[in-house]
């Protein structure tokens, strides 16, 4: 499916229900307490956007760009809070009101990050520069030092995971749409991430991240109001 916007293309990729292990393991290296592994089940496939949504997406609905790194309009937007976030879908599902666009659930995002994977990336076991946007002078476990960018790239510069999505790892954090909690029970369904808090979810690492902090199962939050110059989002489609 290809949302255009004034000229601005935006593709999605359909994701089938399935389940999966959410979290990662004990032994993996490097892993954070929050992580704790458990299945999940997803019961309705979903569409989610092939890449973050770009400067030049955000200019067509919004008809402005708060981003730190404006050298190229396909860069992802940053700059932006989870509340920035829902203005934007509420702008975009006006102009296409049969769109009914929102941000993932954590649970859609790791399952379509993952790809069937259960390594650290969808990758595999380790991730280079040519293949994240992170910061390569911190690898990840035994990894070797490499390039750090110290800024964004454009969408669809790095190679796609086997779902057909880009920089799910690195480049930005995404919002997704749950409050950041502790994972509600050992097995799950459709889950919707805690009942309230302080802090909404981000996912996936960013260009200033260290290599850990890109992997699959990695989770982190900010208060919906917090903006960064390494926090964008990604759509789905309800």
């Amino acid at each position: 499916m290809v949302l255009a916007v004034k000229g601005v293309l935006q593709r999605f990729r359909w994701i089938n229900p399935d389940t999966f292990l959410m979290g990662s393991p004990e032994d993996e290296a490097e892993r954070s307490g929050d992580e704790f592994q458990h299945p999940v089940t997803l019961s309705q496939g979903y569409w989610l956007a092939d890449t973050a949504c770009t400067q030049a997406l955000r200019m067509a609905v919004m008809d402005k760009n708060p981003s730190g790194f404006q050298d190229d309009p396909n860069n992802p937007v940053e700059n932006v809070s989870w509340d920035d976030v829902q203005m934007f879908i509420e702008q975009l599902n006006g102009m296409i009101p049969e769109l009914s666009a929102k941000l993932p659930s954590e649970a859609q995002w790791e399952y379509a990050c993952r790809a069937g994977t259960a390594a650290p990336f969808s990758f595999g076991a380790n991730i280079t520069p040519e293949q994240v946007n992170y910061n390569g002078k911190y690898p990840y476990s035994d990894g070797a030092k490499g390039l750090y960018r110290e800024k964004t790239v454009p969408v669809k510069s790095l190679p796609v995971n086997p779902r057909g999505l880009y920089e799910m790892h690195g480049n930005v954090w995404e919002w997704c749409q749950d409050w950041y909690g502790d994972y509600k029970s050992e097995t799950a369904v459709d889950p919707a991430g805690a009942d309230s808090g302080s802090g909404r979810v981000l996912r996936g690492g960013s260009w200033f991240s260290y290599g850990r902090d890109t992997r699959s199962a990695i989770r982190s939050g900010d208060e919906p109001a917090g903006r960064s110059d390494d926090v964008g989002f990604r759509l789905a489609l309800g």
